[in-house]
């Protein structure tokens, strides 16, 4: 299988990423600023995934259903599937309603994420591990910038994530990134540029999405491979919902509180003290893996922007 371009990131860092832990279990509306600035909208959209977004691999294994209203992933033993989002972003709250396999899903991969291209391209990842019947999905959050990643933290979920669709979100503006599932944020990277950690804000990023085999290293470090009589697999997806910067030529320029994008509440959204609590809350009881604590990992020193208050 030939996963799409932004997919080649995955095959490489992946088993790294769990090498430490690997042992452990139609358009409802769009709306355009009256003013246009620099090379960017902000626009809200949600509704027709035919409008959002356009199937890139598996060979009609991905479909978009129900007059654009649903969108489904399907991963077989020949190969897997994946789409991609028509507009680029540069800064937004983007809002994305997934089913994943149910049953024996050990050894797939459910990945949705933001990213842009190259060898020092910026990426925010969801990544969905699955597991045997009754065991726990894992969920996988990473964050590169300038091509740099290593930045892993995983989680249980507090429910069970094949039943029903679940919103995933993901709000990026140029002070912070939180990753949310249904409302409650999980995780939190700040903008620490002032103290030399880079920080994802000059490269436009696609959504991507795919389904895939990685049963060398998804679960449990590769011991439970995926059970191809239960194939195939597919994960679902709705209610797509972004608030964001669309880039729209190539002149490089990026959304700055400069523009009139600032004005998006987004835009310029902190965590509260009550939201910081509630990451607290989820970090303390389903949180598995977390790369600030790995000191076997970085022998030489902790990532800085774990150890700045």
């Amino acid at each position: 299988m030939v996963p799409h371009e932004a997919s080649l990131h995955k095959r490489q860092v992946n088993p790294i990423a769990l090498h430490t832990f690997a042992p452990l279990l139609g358009m409802a509306s769009k709306i355009f600023l009256a003013l246009l600035f620099v090379s960017y909208v902000v626009a809200v959209s949600a509704g027709n995934l035919n409008q959002d977004f356009e199937i890139t691999w598996g060979d009609g294994r991905a479909k978009i259903l129900n007059n654009g209203e649903l969108l489904t992933l399907s991963l077989d033993k020949a190969s897997g599937s994946g789409f991609r989002s028509r507009n680029e972003y540069l800064f937004g709250k983007i809002d994305m309603q997934l089913k994943l396999v149910p049953g024996n899903s050990a050894g797939t991969v459910t990945a949705y994420y933001l990213s842009s291209l190259g060898d020092v391209h910026d990426e925010i990842d969801f990544e969905f591990l699955g597991n045997l019947s009754g065991d726990p999905y894992i969920l996988h959050t990473n964050i590169f910038t300038q091509g740099k990643g290593n930045r892993e933290q995983q989680f249980y979920l507090w429910f069970d994530p094949t039943k029903d669709f679940h919103t995933y979100s993901i709000l990026w503006n140029p002070q912070s990134i939180v990753f949310s599932v249904d409302g409650t944020p999980i995780r939190e990277f700040k903008n620490l540029e002032s103290k030399g950690v880079s920080f994802p804000k000059n490269q436009a990023m696609r959504i991507y999405s795919s389904l895939w085999n990685a049963d060398d290293w998804a679960t449990r470090g590769g011991l439970v491979k995926t059970d191809w009589s239960q194939a195939p697999f597919t994960a679902s997806y709705r209610n797509f919902n972004a608030q964001a910067c669309v880039w729209t030529s190539s002149s490089g320029s990026s959304c700055s509180s400069n523009n009139p994008s600032s004005n998006q509440s987004w835009m310029k959204q902190s965590m509260d003290a009550t939201g910081q609590a509630r990451i607290q809350w989820v970090q303390k009881n389903y949180m598995i893996y977390n790369y600030c604590t790995d000191t076997k990992r970085f022998p030489q020193g902790l990532p800085p922007e774990c150890t700045i208050a």
